[in-house]
């Protein structure tokens, strides 16, 4: 016996009930998906700009930094090359690097060693007393460099410490730059230093 044939009942999508047992229509639900696609687009791009902005900050903090760096290096040169320019000739018995004008100089006669230290503002740009100061601490110190005659040389060295006012994580801090550089007599007088003078190629 055959079975009358029945039409397929259509499939409705489902809803999960809203508060109250109400089912939300198809509207609501577009609503609610469209409002946390955008709500979680807004958070990508929040954390996207917010890592663009530190690093904007970070590298200007680095920059600042730098320039503090560099005006505290040349206030250091500028201390060496005081010392560069000294007269220092061991055959009239002048050396004029320990006669540097220097604050609380001391001189150590058996490391054979002068030290000091000067003041002076960073070459930065300030307004009023917006200004740094940097400490150039300065060490000469004698030494010999060859044995069976006379043959020395001066180790001049300049510890500059400045402290970084800007911002951030550096702020108040102090830093130090160094440098160091060899001198030897001014004098040519080969004699003098006890060497043998060449003997000329003709």
């Amino acid at each position: 016996m055959l079975l009358p044939f029945r039409q397929p009942k259509q499939c409705q999508e489902f809803s999960p009930p809203a508060a109250g047992g109400k089912k939300r229509s198809r509207r609501e639900d577009a609503f609610i998906l469209t409002f946390w696609e955008v709500l979680i687009s807004v958070v990508i791009v929040a954390l996207v700009f917010g890592s663009i902005i530190n690093g904007y900050l970070a590298t200007g903090l680095r920059v600042e930094w730098t320039g503090y760096s560099l005006a505290a290096q040349s206030l250091g040169i500028q201390t060496l090359e005081k010392a560069r320019s000294a007269t220092w000739d061991t055959s009239i018995g002048k050396n004029e690097l320990t006669n540097m004008p220097l604050l609380s100089q001391s001189w150590n006669s058996t490391t054979l060693t002068y030290s000091g230290y000067t003041t002076n503002l960073l070459d930065l740009p300030y307004k009023g007393t917006n200004y740094v100061i940097a400490t150039n601490y300065v060490t000469i110190q004698r030494l010999n460099i060859a044995t069976g005659y006379t043959n020395e040389v001066q180790v001049v060295r300049v510890d500059t410490v400045w402290r970084f006012t800007g911002w951030g994580n550096y702020n108040q801090r102090f830093f130090t730059n160094s440098i160091c550089t060899y001198i030897a007599p001014d004098n040519r007088d080969p004699e003098s230093l006890g060497a043998v003078p060449e003997t000329p190629v003709p």
